[in-house]
């Protein structure tokens, strides 16, 4: 049986610009987008860009009832677009559990670690796709191992609710 597909919230045109407190790119979403999305931020969307690429994103803050989606400089290469392009957008819902692909690794610790896992679930849900990303972001597979055992491994040792990403890292407490 096939996957049904989402209907889009909201398709819209926007526009490039830069971030004016981080280096990077981003397209607004109006009021009325946000609307259409249900009225909040606290969202995790499918964004596709001009029908071409298509990635899992939150949208952030921008004040006046605006918000943003950040667009990386390789996805804007992928779509051949720059900053001042006008773009077509289209959103839907996320349906995945986390808003963002679980690495095989990650998994794969979490199944052979119940304790771990336990704790993973335990997190919120922003804590528990900054270690998903944080896993992801590397090409090797054993670097991505080593990660997840670090992680966990520092998580486990961690009083519950007080987790701290710096600590989960390795590193010192600010």
């Amino acid at each position: 049986m096939a996957k049904k597909q989402a209907t889009a919230l909201a398709e819209f045109t926007s526009c490039i610009d830069a971030l004016p407190h981080l280096s990077g790119h981003y397209f607004e979403l109006s009021p009325s987008v946000i609307k259409k999305i249900g009225g909040k931020i606290s969202i995790r969307l499918i964004c596709t860009v001009n029908k071409k690429v298509s990635w899992q994103c939150g949208p952030m803050a921008l004040g006046n009832g605006s918000a943003y989606v950040t667009i990386s400089a390789k996805r804007m290469k992928e779509l051949g677009v720059k900053p001042g392009d006008k773009i077509h957008v289209s959103l839907k819902k996320d349906e995945s559990k986390y808003g963002m692909d679980v690495p095989v690794e990650l998994a794969e610790v979490l199944k052979q670690d119940p304790e771990g896992k336990k704790r993973f679930n335990a997190m919120t849900m922003s804590k528990q796709r900054y270690v998903i990303q944080y896993v992801s972001t590397v090409k090797s597979s054993s670097l991505r191992v080593e990660r997840a055992l670090l992680l966990i491994g520092n998580l486990k040792k961690l009083k519950p609710g007080k987790e701290s990403l710096r600590e989960m890292m390795g590193l010192p407490p600010r």
